[in-house]
C-alpha cells in the first residue's frame, strides 16, 4: 500500500509552511492527488520536496532545483542526473568562493575606511581640546 502524506505532515517533517509546499506545487515541482479539497502527496513528492529544500540550502535558483529535480524521474536517470548536480555543485562552489573573496575584500575596506575615520574623529577631538584649553 502506498504511503500518503498530507501538507500538514510534509510541513511539520521538514520545517517549511504548507505555503511553500502550495508554492512549490503551483512551480509544477509537487503533484499531490486530491480528494476533495485535500492535497495527499505520495513518496515521490515526498523525496521531490526533500531535493526541492535541499537545493534551496545550497543555494540554486528555482531554475537550477527544476532541472535537478526533474531529472529524477527522467531516463537515463541516476547517473545523469549526478553528473548535472556535480557540474551545478562545482559551479555553486565557484560562486561561493568568488563570494568570499569579494567580502574579504569588502571587508578589508571597510577596516580601513573605518580606522581613517577613527583617527579623524581623535584627531578632531584633540583640536577641540586643544582649542577650549588656550
Amino acid at each position: 500500500m502506498e504511503s500518503l502524506f498530507s501538507i500538514g505532515q510534509l510541513s511539520r517533517e521538514f520545517d517549511v509552511t504548507a505555503r511553500a509546499i502550495r508554492f512549490y506545487e503551483g512551480e509544477g515541482l509537487l503533484s499531490p492527488k486530491r480528494r476533495g479539497q485535500t492535497r495527499l502527496f505520495d513518496q515521490r513528492d515526498r523525496t521531490r520536496l526533500k531535493l526541492i529544500l535541499r537545493g534551496k540550502r545550497l543555494g540554486f535558483s528555482l531554475a537550477e532545483i527544476r532541472e535537478i529535480v526533474d531529472m529524477y524521474d527522467a531516463p537515463p536517470g541516476e547517473v545523469r542526473q549526478l553528473k548535472l548536480l556535480i557540474d551545478k555543485i562545482d559551479a555553486r562552489r565557484k560562486r561561493l568562493l568568488q563570494q568570499r573573496d569579494d567580502i574579504a575584500v569588502a571587508l578589508r575596506e571597510l577596516d580601513s575606511v573605518s580606522a581613517r575615520c577613527a583617527d579623524r574623529l581623535a584627531e578632531l577631538r584633540r583640536v577641540t581640546v586643544d582649542e577650549k584649553s588656550a
